[in-house]
Order: C-alpha cells, then structure tokens, then sequence
C-alpha cells in the first residue's frame, strides 16, 4: 500500500507538472503591439461586425479577389482597371462566382481558416496563369491539369526547371504549414443558423450561377464560346475562362441529331469510289512546321538577307496558300488534330485537347486510316518529342497510325543553341526508314521541334546569328528574340530543302504537304502582318509528279481534304465531306459548313456513328512504336562496368537485369553500360525504350550474360595488349 500511495503521489506531482508546462505553452509570445491592437475595443467591435456582416463584406472582397486576379493575368494594374472600365459587367459576374464559392465558409465555424483556404485557391490560380503568360500566349486552362504528367516528366526545358519546381513546392508546403497553424489557434464561430438551413442557402447559391450564366451569355454580356482562346479570356475575364474550359468540355448535342440527318448528310456528301489504284498512289508526306512564320509579312521585321529562300522558291513553284489554324502562340496538337481528322476545334471547350480527353477512350477516323483503308498505303508518325506528350501514342493509335517514331526511338545528339530542343536533321533519317518499311506507297506524318519556343531575351552564346534582325521600335530584349528565331526559320528552310533532296533522291512519286501550326509567341500583332490575322500561318507543297500549281487559302480541317481530292483519294465520311463543301465553293466557317461537320462530328466521336451503321469502320490500330530492332549483341565486363553492344540504343535505352531496371549510362547507339555490380552470370538482359512515366515502347531481344572469367565483385580477366575479355553471344 506503501508503494502504491508512493506512485499515486508521483503520478500527480508529473499531472502538475505537465499543467505548469501548458500553461507556459499557452502564453501570449505575440509582439506587444499586436495585443494591444486585438485587446482594444474598436478592433473588436470591427471584427464583431464584419463577423456579422460576413456575408456583405464578401462582395468587396470578391470583388478584390477578381482584380487582382486581372492585375496578375495582365501583368497590368492599368490594363485591369481598362477590363473593369470596358467589361464591367463581366467583371461583376467573375466577382459573383467568387462570392458564391465564399458561401462554403458559411457550412463549419472556422470561418476564417476557409476563408483563407478558398482565398488561396483563386489566388493560386492568377500565379499561376501570371507565370504561364510570361511563356505563351495560351492563358491557363482545364486542360493544362490533365497535362501536368507530361510536363513533370520534362524538367530543365523551356517549360520550367527543376529549382522552379522545387520552389514551387516548398511555397506549397510552407502555406500548408501556415493553414494548419490557423486551424489550431483560430476562432470557432457559433452560427445562428442550424447546418441544414445553412446547406440550403449555399447549395441556392450555386444552384444560382448556371442560371444566371445563361441569361448573360442570352444577353451577350459574355461569351458562351470563343475560338481565341486568349481574346476570350481577356473579354470575358479569366475566371470565367478557366471555368469555361473546365465545365464545357466535348460537345453538345446538335438539336436535329438522328440517324435519318446523319445518313441523308452521309449519302448527299458521297464522293464515290476512289480514282486512283494503290500502285498510282504517290507518297503522301505531311510535315508540321512549328512555330514557322513568313517573317516577310511581318511589317515590323527587316533581315539583313532572306532567311527562307527556299520556301519562297516553293511558293513561286508549287501550290499554296494561307492556312487558317484554331491556336496562336501554343496549342500545337489542337492544330494537329484538325489536319489528321477534317474536324474542327470549334466544337470542343475552350482551351480543350481532344486528344487528352474524347481519345483517351473513343478512336476516331483520321485520313491516315481513310488512306490504309482505301488504298493499303503504310501509315506512319516521326518525332523528335515526346512520344507520350499530348498522349500522342496513345491519340496516333486511336487515328489508325501503323508506326510512331518518338524520340525515344531516336538517337539524337544535337540541339539547338539553347540546349532545348533537338535539331531535326534526325527526322530526315527517320522519315526514310518509315518509307522503307513497306513495299508500298506511304503516309507520313512528320512533326519538328527546333524552331519552338521560348525565345530568349539575350543574345546566345556560341550561336552562330548570320542574319542579322532590326525590330521597328524593338528594345535590345525583343530584338534578341527575333533574332534568335530568324535563325532558327533560316536552319529550318535549309531543313525543308535537305527533306526535299531526300524525297527527290529516292525516285518515288511524292506529294510533300508543310504546314505551319501556329504563330510563334513573339508578342505579333493583327495591325502588323500582312494578313491582319493572328490565326494564319502558311502552306507549302511540293510534289515529283507534275501536280498543277493551283494556291488557296484553306483551314487546317480542309487541308488533307483538298489534296487528298486533287489526287482522287476518296472514302472517308470526315473526307468525304469537307470535300464536297470544297467542290461546292461553302464558305469554311460558314453556318452552311460548320452545321453538317458539327452534326458528323458528333455522331462519330459521341454519338451512336449512325454514319457506319453502328459498326466501328475505323478501329484503333496496334501502334508499333520505331521501325527499327532494338538488339543485344554482346556483353563484357571491363573496369568495374557492363559494357553492352548493340544496335539502336538511345538516350532513352534503359537496361533492365531479370526485370529489374538498373542505372544505364548511354554512351553511343551502339554501347550502354551498367554497374559491374548490377549483373552476374546467368543473368538475363533486355534494353528498354522508356517514355515518361516509365512507359516500355520497345524492348530488345533477351540476352544471358555469361563469361567463363567472371568472379563476384572482380572484372574479367584481360590480356597484356587491352583485348577485350572472352563472352558468348547469344544468337
């Protein structure tokens, strides 16, 4: 009992102790100044009247918060003030989404800490929309969520770096920090409402928006679809925008959808059967020029000599013409998607890519499978990028592609002065091997990157500028960019004459379709080109056979579509289509025109394809990517290393040892090596081409390592002279 009265009396002696220890914990460490000002009776009557009257002090401080957001988009505080002025009707109305999401404070009693949360959550989105303006004309939009897997997977490139990420982080992580500190220490409030009634007042405030958002958009107070996606965020203000392309995504039902106007429109726009056999049939080679500009139509641009003669030259000599494309500054596959389908963009949510939403699960009809369906032709992708960027292997196997070159199937060795971007010299190789590998004729897809952006301020150490850039009213900053970009327009053409000189040498009929997919972000304006429209870039073709010159200006949905007629192709119903609207003189763009595409459109990519009948004509196709081996020849141990011989290696090889992936260093296409301790006899070896995400595009053969010298932890024996070790090869 002694004892036990002994640990009782201990035990609370330590409670007291602990009680002393919080009450020291607990004391008030706030600068003196500050409790005063929270001691004194005004302060607290302010804050007992704006908790009071919470739900009125929302409407300065939504409308703060949708300035500010202004301010950050525009890099502005003028230009903000100029979108209250001219727009301030969709000024209120940004506002309004604002205050309407402030409701939610109202469903807990810390107020304070959601208000601060939902404050964060707007404010992040200007930063963020503020940074990414800094390096494209694109405002931010739903679709850059879903992109962020790709652009993770691309640190230390023109996107962001590495140290910005980071920092990126560690802001996210110190406010989370702050969050929880407020969620301690702030102040419950006790409402007077119950939490139902409360529920229905915030749910009536939500319900509120779309009703209101439809009687505006009626009005034309703001826009319910816009194709520029910048001037329609500058227009109707950003937070609309970002809405806009978060909540409109795909496509809305055309009120006269069903199968009888779907098979009359079908039948009516029928082009019959195709003219031309499998063995007429030239190669088709389509080639996306990125970021290329005739800076000749550019009245601000004076070069000390021609930096694209020879595109110049294709002009005077083949058709042409101007190509109304739906981005400007970024947007490379929206652009894309139009060329390969015949559809239009026009259709989907602002900023929307279908190829990172409707292709992730619906295949759709592209002219590379209108062509391998018609004609048998072999159908084929190059690229220098990412094969998983823009979920492009994914989107080449849902148009019917046969083969996707990425560049991970590709040894590339050079770049651009920056370092960001490869040269594609490489893609005139490529483009030859995708040609070898059929008996046939092909369909080529070519995409090129080194003349993207972002285009440095600075003059670029060791870049060899031979033409010299005068920008009217320029600073250094822009001229430096200009100049940058001249010379990169100027590599490209000597590109597209090289590419030409390849197609020529190989004596096959040959139609050659280059387009450029969009302006460069250079800050060009309407007043100052020759077409006074930002969302037109140029043509050119080229051909072997004696195809008549005949220029006109199209949309990038009509591009394929013309040609295609010209050579006599027909048979797909997008095809078909824009053909028959081509043939007829419709205006693109027109209702007559975009009603019928919208209406095909649809019933392809959502709708119940009454056009083939309820049978999927166009399945996704079994997308190989590269067209070359990758092979294992032989393997051998020297100086602590694993050197494996090959052939096809690139920087993207990535040697896995029974399954496992182990460090690899490249070290030319035909050698990779690895740790010596990575490997022992026995082991099996298979080189994998890794896209991001750690995707296999392609493996090579298995290899057993064995060498009869070899011991655990030591190299194989070698001669006096440096020969190498005794190994096996596999056959």
């Amino acid at each position: 009992m002694n004892i036990l009265s002994k640990f009782k009396n201990l035990r609370t002696k330590v409670r007291e102790k602990r009680g002393e220890l919080k009450t020291r914990e607990k004391k008030d460490h706030r600068p003196k100044w500050l409790r005063k000002l929270k001691e004194s009776e005004r302060y607290q009557k302010t804050m007992a009247f704006i908790n009071k009257y919470s739900i009125i002090m929302h409407i300065p401080l939504s409308m703060a918060m949708i300035f500010a957001m202004e301010w950050m988009s525009r890099h502005s505080f003028l230009d903000a003030c100029e979108f209250v002025a001219d727009h301030t009707m969709a000024f209120l109305y940004n506002s309004y989404i604002v205050f309407v999401v402030f409701t939610l404070v109202y469903l807990g009693k810390r107020r304070t800490f959601a208000r601060m949360v939902i404050s964060a959550l707007f404010v992040a989105l200007g930063i963020i929309n503020c940074i990414i303006l800094l390096n494209r004309v694109s405002p931010f939009g739903y679709t850059d969520i879903a992109m962020v897997g790709d652009l993770l997977t691309m640190q230390n490139t023109n996107y962001f770096s590495a140290s910005q990420g980071a920092l990126a982080v560690v802001a996210i992580v110190i406010y989370a920090l702050l969050m929880v500190r407020l969620f301690r220490r702030g102040k419950k409030q006790e409402p007077k409402l119950k939490f139902w009634q409360r529920s229905i007042l915030v749910l009536l405030a939500f319900v509120s928006l779309p009703g209101v958002t439809y009687v505006l958009q009626e009005k034309k107070i703001i826009d319910s679809y816009f194709g520029n996606l910048a001037q329609g965020y500058s227009d109707n203000g950003y937070l609309y925008g970002f809405a806009s392309s978060t909540f409109s995504l795909g496509m809305s039902k055309p009120r006269n959808y069903n199968e009888e106007t779907v098979q009359s429109l079908v039948a009516d726009t029928d082009q019959g059967e195709t003219t031309i056999s499998a063995e007429d049939t030239p190669n088709i080679i389509v080639v996306l020029l990125e970021s290329y500009y005739d800076v000749a139509e550019d009245s601000r641009i004076t070069t000390s000599e021609d930096p694209t003669p020879f595109t110049h030259y294709l002009e005077e000599n083949y058709s042409t013409g101007h190509l109304t494309v739906p981005v400007v500054g970024a947007g490379t596959c929206d652009t894309e998607f139009e060329v390969l389908t015949g559809m239009s963009m026009q259709f989907f949510g602002p900023g929307e890519y279908p190829q990172k939403t409707i292709l992730k699960q619906t295949d759709v009809e592209s002219y590379a499978s209108d062509i391998s369906t018609t004609l048998g032709l072999g159908t084929h992708v190059v690229h220098d990028n990412g094969g998983n960027f823009y979920s492009r292997r994914n989107a080449f196997s849902m148009m019917g592609f046969d083969t996707f070159q990425s560049k991970e199937m590709l040894d590339i060795t050079e770049y651009t002065p920056l370092g960001s971007w490869p040269l594609d010299d490489i893609l005139i190789g490529a483009t030859t091997d995708a040609l070898d590998t059929t008996e046939s004729s092909d369909f080529v897809y070519t995409i090129t990157v080194q003349t993207h952006g972002d285009y440095p301020t600075y003059a670029v150490e060791g870049d060899d500028t031979d033409i010299t850039t005068t920008v009217a009213d320029g600073d250094e900053s822009l001229t430096n960019q200009w100049t940058y970009y001249v010379n990169r327009i100027s590599d490209m053409d000597q590109w597209i004459e090289d590419y030409v000189n390849m197609l020529s040498e190989r004596d096959e009929d040959t139609l050659l379709i280059m387009f450029g997919d969009h302006l460069p972000t250079l800050g060009i304006q309407e007043d100052e080109i020759a077409t006074g429209d930002l969302y037109q870039t140029k043509y050119y073709t080229w051909n072997n056979f004696g195809m008549e010159k005949e220029d006109k200006d199209l949309t990038s949905y009509q591009l394929l579509a013309e040609y295609t007629n010209r050579l006599g192709i027909h048979g797909g119903t997008i095809m078909n289509y824009n053909q028959e609207m081509l043939n007829e003189g419709v205006e693109a763009g027109s209702d007559e025109y975009m009603d019928g595409l919208e209406l095909l459109q649809y019933d392809l990519l959502y709708g119940d394809r009454y056009a083939y009948g309820g049978v999927d004509l166009y399945p996704a196709s079994d997308l190989v990517m590269g067209v070359k081996d990758i092979t294992i020849n032989s393997a051998y141990l020297y100086n602590g290393k694993l050197h494996i011989y090959g052939d096809n290696f690139t920087k993207w090889s990535r040697v896995y040892v029974n399954g496992e992936k182990v460090s690899t260093t490249y070290e030319s296409g035909q050698v990779l090596t690895i740790d010596a301790d990575d490997i022992e006899n026995g082991d099996t070896i298979v080189v994998n081409q890794l896209g991001s995400s750690n995707t296999i595009f392609r493996s090579s053969n298995e290899y057993t390592f064995y060498d009869p010298n070899y011991e655990e932890g030591e190299d194989a024996e070698t001669t006096d002279d440096d020969s190498e070790p005794t190994y096996e090869k596999n056959e």
